[in-house]
């Protein structure tokens, strides 16, 4: 059986995969999804991922899917237990000992991002429009009824890693995402990561707008790799 593992981004938690680990479920898989003590101003990246591998216990045959921030927590459960296939969701892509903080300068976000804005004509303060703009009305106000604190402790530390961890590496970007836009993720995965990411229609919160959808690509993914054609 496999499990997958969910990592949320900032400032979230299981919940924004609830729809994702139900569809994942009913397909016969084992889901894990921690929460990260994300409002907690003593836990950096190492306790974030503390808490990924203690969900984790003796559970084999895993799949971890991290989403946004989970980008940086990823990796670093990849080093401490066996990973078949790591699945980057519209997620941020670290480089060596680079600060989370320190990631949207480097990667030219802010620039990108205000383009987006003008693109899509909203207002600097609508973050459901940012965030959850595909999102079902139900949902979008459930998910930010749900809106946790995210403490700043974790974006000033060096990401630890010397390099990317040896686990065969997936990207899916989401073409309507306009937290990171599609252009800007293009860049920044054939810059950091070497490759060509996969797409999906969607935006930021594509696991609540496309639950159904992204398992899909998720279940194909893992056959592919469990079939050792390539990644």
């Amino acid at each position: 059986m496999t499990t997958y593992v969910l990592i949320p981004g900032a400032a979230s938690d299981s919940w924004y995969w609830h729809l994702l680990a139900a569809e994942l479920r009913a397909r016969g898989h084992d889901v894990v999804t921690p929460d990260l003590p994300c409002d907690d101003d003593s836990a950096g990246l190492s306790e974030y991922a503390d808490v990924v591998v203690d969900a984790i216990g003796d559970r084999g045959d895993l799949v971890v899917v991290a989403q946004s921030f989970g980008g940086f927590t990823a990796p670093l459960v990849c080093e401490r237990v066996p990973v078949g296939l790591l699945v980057l969701l519209t997620a941020m892509v670290p480089s060596p000992g680079e600060p989370p903080g320190a990631w949207w300068a480097n990667t030219g976000w802010e620039a990108a991002r205000r383009e987006q804005d003008e693109r899509d004509g909203r207002a600097p303060d609508d973050d459901t429009a940012l965030f959850l703009h595909d999102v079902p009305p139900e949902l979008t106000a459930e998910a930010m009824r749900r809106g946790r604190g995210q403490s700043a402790t974790p974006f000033a530390e060096p990401w630890p890693l010397d390099a990317w961890p040896s686990v065969p590496t997936r990207f899916l970007l989401c073409r309507d995402d306009r937290f990171f836009p599609a252009e800007f993720m293009r860049r920044v995965v054939a810059e950091r990561l070497g490759t060509v990411p996969d797409e999906i229609g969607g935006g930021h919160s594509v696991a609540l707008s496309r639950p159904g959808e992204l398992a899909d690509r998720l279940e194909a993914y893992r056959a592919v790799t469990n079939g050792h054609a390539g990644t």
